[in-house]
């Protein structure tokens, strides 16, 4: 596997000690020692035993954290690695496709820069990037985070993705796989499979930086049980771009599993999904609604232009749905729609301090709902996303609390150790290691 640890470059076993250890079970931090042994957390040690036998007989690599927090890696549950930062839909739909592989890649380094090991891909911008990238990232070829890979979003003729003008029909101008009818939706969800997409993606709202409103839900029942059911006879994850209240109900109607958005969900909505809220996931994508409305100027979103002012009430609404979802016990994950020139991959944390102080979780809440929830949205709900014997060691060392300030966690340079299956993708400080101690 290539080596991204800037240069220090651990092997066999490592050993954190003098640490505070912030497990992402809910528990409050303790002090204590992780061992990690090849890609595994193989033993949690409480209390102040430093270097005792068992731990330093079998060579392992020791890093002293000084009293630094270690932390699970943070997951992003709505990622889009292809999203590349441009300012704005067409920089990225027209970008060339080997320029966009290359830019993919670099994406992908940004966010497991900023700490995190692990993502939901949501959507594609074209129709085998997500694969591509996830392969040549578990190859050791790239840096990267865990990713699921997804393909571009499904749209209707004339829904969100459809981008071609009315007068130039062009399907290579869109930037959504365009349906219409069941038999339709089924070859694309076989086409996507075959290219060997984790999940499908269907747009059942609209978007209103597109011309199409959030609260119109254009699909069919008829054409979403069919992806539903061709997704599902090849086990493969479905996903919704889903604002409206309806295209909510359409989500647990028809059992898609990753809801993005639901910022305009009615009673019945919630009392939808607080019924079956073991089966959902919800990824608000709200730094996107606040950045589009206040932070876009220099790109042509001035605040209270119209564009802005939709954003506005959008962002009101989904401030309102999030805080009676997490009040009914529904899970929230973060992951704000980052990768525009406005919402740049790397500042993907930013949505922990969002949690805390717009939507009202604990700061303990805001850090489940990036780690041990996203653990389960990646599917890894019995090995990612927490600190317990036998989870894979995707692990962060952290200058500070990030319980009593979760900004820290936005400062790479408060990230003093990133490791991601076992391996330093960020190491630290020569200083902080004992090299091969033995005993």
């Amino acid at each position: 596997m290539a080596d991204h640890s800037n240069g220090w470059n651990g092997s066999g076993s490592v050993l954190f000690t003098n640490v505070r250890i912030l497990d992402a079970t809910g528990e409050q931090p303790f002090s204590g020692e992780v061992l990690v042994q090849g890609n595994r957390i193989k033993q949690i040690t409480r209390g102040s035993s430093r270097f005792s036998a068992p731990m330093t007989s079998s060579g392992a690599t020791v890093i002293d954290g000084m009293g630094a927090t270690l932390m699970p890696g943070m997951i992003d549950a709505h990622l889009h690695l292809s999203w590349n930062n441009a300012p704005g839909i067409e920089p990225i739909q027209m970008m060339e496709v080997e320029e966009h592989m290359l830019v993919t890649m670099e994406m992908a380094k940004l966010v497991i820069d900023a700490g995190f090991t692990a993502g939901r891909g949501a959507a594609a911008a074209k129709p085998r990037l997500d694969v591509v990238a996830k392969r040549f990232i578990n190859e050791g070829r790239f840096p990267g985070p865990r990713y699921t890979a997804a393909g571009p979003e499904i749209t209707t003729v004339g829904g969100l993705g459809d981008s071609a003008p009315s007068h130039i029909p062009h399907e290579g101008l869109n930037l959504g796989l365009v349906v219409s009818g069941p038999e339709e939706i089924r070859r694309v969800v076989r086409t996507l499979i075959k290219y060997g997409v984790d999940s499908i993606k269907l747009n059942l709202s609209g978007e209103e930086i597109t011309g199409m409103g959030a609260e119109e839900t254009p699909m069919s029942e008829e054409e979403v049980a069919m992806a539903v059911s061709e997704a599902k006879r090849r086990n493969k994850v479905v996903s919704a771009h889903a604002r409206s209240a309806n295209s909510v109900k359409q989500c647990v109607r028809h059992g898609i599993t990753n809801i993005y958005h639901a910022s305009f969900a009615d009673e019945e909505a919630l009392d939808m999904l607080e019924a079956a809220k073991d089966r959902h996931f919800v990824a608000p994508g709200i730094a996107w609604l606040i950045n589009t409305a206040r932070e876009a100027e220099a790109w042509g979103i001035k605040p209270g232009s119209k564009i802005a002012m939709l954003y506005e009430r959008e962002l009101e609404m989904c401030i309102e749905s999030m805080k009676k979802m997490h009040r009914r016990g529904i899970r929230i994950l973060i992951g704000g729609d980052y990768g525009f020139a406005w919402t740049p991959q790397g500042t993907n944390a930013r949505d922990i301090q969002t949690f805390v102080e717009v939507l009202g979780f604990s700061p303990m809440e805001a850090i489940l709902a990036a780690t041990k929830y996203g653990g389960q949205i990646m599917e890894m709900e019995n090995e990612l996303g927490m600190i317990k014997e036998g989870y894979l060691a995707d692990l962060l060392l952290v200058d500070g609390d990030p319980l009593a300030d979760v900004r820290i966690l936005q400062n790479k340079d408060r990230l003093l150790a990133i490791m991601k299956d076992g391996q330093f993708h960020k190491a630290p400080r020569a200083q902080d290691a004992r090299r091969r101690l033995t005993a």
